[in-house]
């Protein structure tokens, strides 16, 4: 991939392992994770942040074949039969944590932590062949919006060595209100969802401008109903700083209902 520039790439990664199940309310998210992966091309080495790992410090995982975990509950049994045997690069974790913590950040790499549903299951669909080497990269459990985007800037130049960005999480994430009045739900995620498509895409909002919205995302209509805690928006916030730094630009590639919810991708390239 020589002087070929990656995308960045944020995507809802669905329920659990449903949209390996083909559950039919993921049936949109699964067409566009099928056919998203040709479109992004095929990169030296994949690097996942998925909502689905939190850690004391940034944390990469550094082993040469890592196992998937199964980190959910209650799906049939060959929900837990499910693989994805993509090598991992220990040279890349090493290469990601050396980046974050010159940046002035605190990283480390992990040698025995697998990959999460948050990382394999959307691989799965997006490059089935599992031939690509995958490192996935913790959120930092104190949650906070700046420090993420600053990670993302520490790891901007991946793009430039043939590293597909790609955050795994959700636009909107409030289970609890998927149990509400769906008009309701409907309502309330389209709201805060086109907030977040004006921030991320918006020609109107300079990168300074994009970034505070971000840092002060709870300010946003109806946010803290679409998000009562943010793991799943936090990978966004590192994309967005990854993008930032190498002056990429956003576009949305998913705008879809899902269980009633608005829910967006977006890609920057």
């Amino acid at each position: 991939m020589s002087g070929i520039t990656t995308p960045i790439i944020f995507v809802p990664h669905g329920g659990g392992p449903m949209p390996l199940l083909n559950e039919p309310n993921h049936r949109s998210l699964i067409h566009f994770l099928k056919n998203i992966g040709s479109k992004l091309g095929q990169p030296k080495a994949i690097l996942v942040i998925s909502a689905h790992w939190e850690a004391d410090i940034a944390t990469t995982t550094s082993a040469d074949n890592p196992d998937v975990i199964y980190d959910y509950s209650g799906f049939p049994a060959e929900s837990y039969k499910l693989t994805y045997p993509a090598p991992g690069n220990p040279e890349l974790a090493q290469h990601v944590t050396q980046l974050i913590n010159n940046y002035g950040l605190s990283a480390s790499t992990n040698a025995t932590r697998g990959l999460d549903h948050g990382t394999f299951v959307p691989l799965t669909l997006m490059y089935p062949l599992a031939n690509i080497p995958v490192v996935q990269l913790s959120l930092v459990n104190t949650l906070d919006p700046q420090h993420h985007i600053d990670i993302g800037k520490a790891i901007g130049k991946l793009r430039e060595q043939g590293v597909l960005i790609v955050g795994s999480g959700f636009s909107f994430h409030n289970m609890n209100a998927l149990q509400l009045d769906s008009e309701e739900v409907a309502h309330k995620s389209q709201l805060f969802d086109t907030w977040l498509n004006h921030v991320i895409t918006s020609n109107s909002l300079s990168i300074q401008q994009k970034e505070d919205a971000l840092i002060q995302w709870k300010k946003a209509p109806k946010a803290l109903f679409s998000h009562p805690r943010e793991e799943h928006l936090l990978p966004l916030h590192v994309c967005f700083g990854a993008a930032i730094s190498s002056n990429a630009t956003a576009i949305n590639v998913f705008d879809e209902f899902m269980y009633d919810a608005k829910v967006s991708a977006f890609l920057w390239q």
